[in-house]
């Protein structure tokens, strides 16, 4: 889970960076950057609990949600989805 404070953080950075206000979680880039978060957050778990189906349901759900707002953003802003994947360290 992500805290109230990170939250706060992430939103700020990448929404002063890429175009948007520092308070404005509904931006594309900042929706990315909480989602992979959680999925970082995530992986520890799932590496102690192999046979946690459930749970790794949901983790594949948020998987699909980042990759669809990737692609919306690839389809909208080419600069903004480059910067995005560059500082989220996605794809190389």
């Amino acid at each position: 889970m992500i805290t109230k404070e990170e939250t706060q953080k992430i939103t700020a950075e990448f929404g002063k960076e890429f175009g948007s206000s520092d308070k404005d979680a509904g931006c594309t880039a900042v929706q990315v950057a909480l989602i992979t978060t959680r999925i970082n957050n995530l992986a520890p778990h799932f590496a102690a609990n192999k046979h946690d189906y459930s749970g790794n349901r949901g983790l594949l759900k948020l998987i699909g949600q980042r990759k669809r707002l990737l692609s919306y953003l690839s389809r909208t802003d080419e600069k903004k989805y480059q910067g995005v994947i560059k500082k989220l360290g996605l794809r190389k």
